[in-house]
């Protein structure tokens, strides 16, 4: 599937320490190490309603991910799905009328634009799941042949299911305990009273067809994919098992990514889908998470009709740290453009003072867990400086405007 263009990104002299973050499997920062091309999936929209700011938050959590990487050196392969094919998109286009396919494309293509203005640097691979049914296929097959997956006794709906305890580490990722798993997968798109299955848990891999539903051919019955499996075929099959980042948000902890870890795990027999487990906190609207279901959402593309800055949306988010759940509302968005015209007027004044000691100030606070908070007191430091006449250094203000760019993607000029 086709992505969006990339921003120019650029280069800023000198290199920082690597890059820590803090992994929930192990439930700690710790280094992410990886070789010349580090490796990132991160779990995509489903295409009936986007993007909402709680989206937004997730995406560029991960593009200061894969700049910093950059910043280092690394090449990047990134990538990114779209679920356009789920009960969700089904939902939302028989309310309206239309059909799901061309729902899905509206809302993917207006994604697009989002990402593109918010400076988003666009994935590797950007992979829809209807373009991966027979890869899909292919791994459900080799689970079934693993002993990794049965067909439910359904002779109307024989649809195939995930065990549990088809790996012997299954729950290391989240480390939930059952109690919370069952709250959990009942709330997220499981389906623990489904008759038939061995454990209320076991999630569906392959869905067979319904009446009215889109359906694809398969050795095990015309139907279509489970959720946790699309996520899970398409990282094996572009970035294989063992890469660095696994990258959503914290709704998606359990069961979305404890499955589709299990379901790679299982099929290949290795301990571990991802060396990093990296979840964002979400955002919150009038107290309460910000939600499709709730209806609290505020839209990027309502901002941008309405004449704000996706700069400004894009400090106002990340005017917080990534882990924790954080409020939206006027004030915080008024507070970013004060900031970004400040920060704009400072960097277009003929000099300023030495950038290098903010350079190493912002690259070492991005490398420890992504404290962008800190990160944009650094710049506010140097912009009071320039504010107050000090420095006489003329380069100053064109490398300061390069790392705001490269590292937090934010254009200033």
């Amino acid at each position: 599937m086709r992505s969006w263009s990339a921003p120019a990104v650029p280069s800023v002299p000198g290199t920082g320490p690597g890059i820590r973050l803090y992994d929930t499997a192990d439930q700690a920062v710790r280094p992410v190490t990886p070789g010349d091309t580090a490796t990132m999936y991160v779990c995509g929209i489903t295409p009936y309603d986007a993007t909402h700011i709680g989206h937004a938050a997730t995406y560029l959590t991960f593009d200061l991910v894969n700049r910093y990487w950059r910043d280092l050196g690394h090449d990047v392969h990134y990538v990114q799905n779209i679920t356009d094919v789920d009960d969700p998109l089904f939902e939302r286009a028989a309310r309206d009328g239309v059909d799901w396919r061309d729902l899905g494309a509206e809302q993917i293509e207006l994604f697009r634009a989002d990402m593109a203005a918010l400076r988003v640097l666009p994935p590797t691979d950007y992979i829809g799941a209807v373009e991966t049914i027979d890869e899909v296929v292919a791994m459900v097959g080799e689970l079934l042949e693993r002993g990794a997956a049965y067909t439910v006794d359904d002779p109307e709906y024989p649809d195939v299911y995930f065990p549990v305890g088809a790996t012997a580490q299954f729950g290391y990722e989240s480390n939930y305990d059952r109690a919370t798993m069952e709250a959990l997968f009942a709330e997220r798109g499981g389906d623990p009273e489904r008759a038939g299955k061995r454990d209320p848990l076991d999630a569906l891999l392959w869905r067979v067809e319904r009446p009215g539903e889109p359906s694809w051919p398969a050795p095990f019955g015309r139907g279509r994919p489970g959720w946790h499996i699309e996520c899970s075929a398409i990282a094996r099959n572009r970035i294989g098992t063992g890469f660095d980042v696994q990258g959503g948000g914290s709704d998606l902890i359990f069961p979305h990514h404890e499955f589709s870890a299990a379901h790679a795990e299982a099929a290949t027999g290795e301990r571990r889908f991802a060396r990093h487990y990296v979840h964002t906190g979400m955002i919150e609207l009038g107290g309460e998470k910000m939600s499709k279901s709730l209806g609290n959402l505020e839209f990027v593309s309502r901002l941008r009709a309405e004449g704000v800055d996706p700069m400004a949306v894009r400090l106002a988010l990340i005017d917080g740290h990534y882990r924790t759940d954080r409020p939206w509302s006027d004030d915080l968005l008024d507070a970013a453009r004060t900031r970004l015209e400040r920060w704009r007027a400072a960097v277009s004044r003929p000099q300023g003072p030495a950038a290098e000691p903010t350079l190493t100030r912002l690259r070492e606070y991005l490398s420890n867990d992504l404290d962008t908070a800190r990160a944009l007191t650094a710049i506010d430091a140097w912009v009071a400086d320039a504010e107050a006449g000090l420095g006489t250094d003329q380069a100053a203000p064109g490398r300061i405007a390069d790392a705001v760019d490269a590292l937090l993607g934010v254009l200033l000029v």
